[in-house]
C-alpha cells in the first residue's frame, strides 16, 4: 500500500478531505497569553500511506524511517522504507505468532515502542493482552527485529501483571480500559500507562498496577529514582489514573505529560510528578448509585471528579481539560521543529468522539495558555507519533495512517 492521496492546507489538519472547506481552525485563549509569537502558522500536507488497516492503535519510527504499528486483533507490523509491510508478530501470519494473544473489548495489541538504542539492538516493545496466566492479563513484552524487518524473535515478556477487566459488569463489558500507550521518555526509561478496567479500587490501590503510570528499565524492573508512597510497588511512577492513552516529553525539560481518557464530564492533560496521585477514586460515594460499586460514570464534575481534590488535596492538578465535558482523550504528541513555526512545541492531543487535533501552547510552569482545535473529517484519532524527520504519523479509527508534513513559508 503506497500514498494514496495528498492534500496541502494552511492551518486546518484534513479538512479537504472531510468535504467541509469552511471549518475553522480556531484559537482559544485559556489565560491571557503573554507569550510573543513572530514564528508563522505551519501548512500541513497529509499522506495517507496505510488504509485497510484493522483498528490501528499505535505507531513508532525508527531511526531508517521504517514505520512499526500496531492493530488491536492482529498485532506488529512494519512498513519499510521500500513501502512494502511485514507482519512481525501476532496473530497466524505473522513471523512470530503469540498463541497467547487475546482481544476482547477494548483490549488486545496496543502500544508499541522503540529502544533508544535500536539502531544497534534491534529491540521493540510491544503492550498486549494474554491469556498465558489464569487471569487473563496484559502484558509488556519485549521483542528482537533483524535487519531486513523480516523477523521477530527473544520474546520475553518484562511485566506479565497489568490487571485485565476479565468479566464484564454493571458499567460495561469485558476488556475495557486497558490503557496501554508505551513510550520512552528522554530520561531513557519505559513510560506505562494502564487503566482501571472499572474496578473502582483499582486507581488507589499500592500494590495493583492498574489505573498507573508505570516507569520501567528495558528489563521491565522499577526505574532507579521512583518515588511511590510507602508500600507501594516500585515501579509505579504515578497512580490515581482513570484510562491514560496518551504519554509525551516536553521538548527542554523532559517533563512528562499525559492525556487521560475521562468520564461523562471531564478528559485532561496533566504533567506528572514523581509520586504523584492524579486524584481518581471511583468508588464508595454514598451518595451516588453506584453499579457494582463503580461510581465512575454516576455523578458529575463535583459529585464524582476525575481529580478529587477534596480526598486527595495534593492531587496533580490537570494543565487542561476539555471544556467540562468527555469527548474521549486519547493520544499526545508534542511537535517539534522549526518547521512547526507557532505550533513548535506544542502538545498535540487526540480527541476521538468530537474528532479534532488540539494543540496546547504550554507556559514556563506548565499551563496551558492558547488552545487550537484543529478539525478532522469523522474519525477517531488513535495515536500520534513525530518521527525522527519531524513528520507527524496519525492512526485514526478508519484503519488508516496518515503522514502529516509542516512547512512554514518563508
Amino acid at each position: 500500500m503506497n500514498h494514496t492521496h495528498v492534500s496541502s492546507i494552511a492551518l486546518s489538519l484534513l479538512v479537504a478531505c472531510s468535504g467541509n472547506g469552511n471549518d475553522p481552525v480556531v484559537e482559544t485563549p485559556v489565560t491571557p497569553d503573554t507569550t510573543t509569537q513572530t514564528a508563522a502558522v505551519p501548512t500541513l500536507t497529509w499522506t495517507v500511506v496505510l488504509q485497510g488497516l484493522a483498528e490501528p492503535w499505535d505507531i513508532a519510527v525508527a531511526p531508517d524511517g521504517a514505520m512499526f504499528y500496531t492493530e488491536k486483533c492482529r498485532g506488529l507490523s512494519v512498513r519499510r522504507a521500500d513501502g512494502s509491510v511485514v507482519r512481525l508478530f501476532g496473530t497466524a501470519g505473522a513471523a512470530l505468532v503469540a498463541p497467547d494473544l487475546v482481544c476482547v473489548g477494548q483490549s488486545g495489541v496496543h502500544g508499541v515502542a522503540l529502544d533508544p538504542q535500536f539502531a544497534s539492538n534491534r529491540t521493540v516493545y510491544v503492550y498486549m493482552l494474554s491469556s498465558a496466566s489464569t487471569p487473563r492479563t496484559n502484558r509488556v513484552v519485549r521483542l528482537v527485529v533483524d535487519a531486513g524487518y523480516t523477523q521477530a524473535s527473544g520474546r520475553t515478556d518484562i511485566v506479565t501483571d497489568i490487571p485485565f477487566k476479565d468479566q464484564g459488569n454493571g458499567v460495561g463489558g469485558a476488556g475495557a480500559h486497558s490503557g496501554g500507550r508505551l513510550r520512552f521518555g528522554p530520561d531513557g526509561l519505559l513510560y506505562v500507562t494502564t487503566g482501571d478496567n472499572h474496578n473502582p479500587t483499582l486507581p488507589q490501590h499500592p500494590t495493583r498496577l492498574g489505573g498507573k503510570v508505570l516507569r520501567l528499565t528495558s528489563a521491565g524492573l522499577p526505574a532507579p529514582g521512583n518515588a511511590p508512597p510507602a508500600g507501594f510497588d516500585a515501579r509505579i511512577f504515578t497512580y490515581g489514573h482513570r484510562n491514560v492513552q496518551g504519554v509525551a516529553f516536553r521538548p527542554g525539560s523532559g517533563q512528562p505529560y499525559v492525556a487521560e481518557h475521562g468520564p461523562n464530564h471531564s478528559d485532561e492533560v496533566t504533567a506528572l510528578v514523581n509520586g504523584g496521585n492524579a486524584g481518581w477514586d471511583p468508588q464508595q460515594r454514598p451518595s451516588l448509585s453506584c453499579p457494582d460499586g463503580y461510581c465512575g460514570y454516576a455523578g458529575n464534575a463535583t459529585t464524582m471528579p476525575m481529580t478529587d481534590v477534596g480526598r486527595f488535596p495534593n492531587a496533580m492538578r490537570p494543565a487542561w481539560t476539555n471544556n467540562g465535558a468527555s469527548q474521549g482523550m486519547g493520544p499526545a504528541e508534542f511537535v517539534r521543529g522549526a518547521q512547526w513555526g507557532a505550533w513548535n512545541g506544542r502538545l498535540a492531543v487526540g480527541i476521538m468522539a468530537a474528532p479534532r487535533l488540539v494543540l496546547l501552547q504550554l507556559d514556563s510552569a506548565g499551563a496551558a495558555r492558547a488552545v487550537v482545535q484543529a478539525p478532522l473529517p469523522n474519525v477517531r484519532v488513535r495515536a500520534l507519533t513525530l518521527a525522527p524527520d519531524g513528520s507527524l504519523y496519525v492512526a485514526t479509527g478508519t484503519g488508516e495512517i496518515w503522514r502529516v508534513v509542516a512547512s512554514v513559508t518563508p
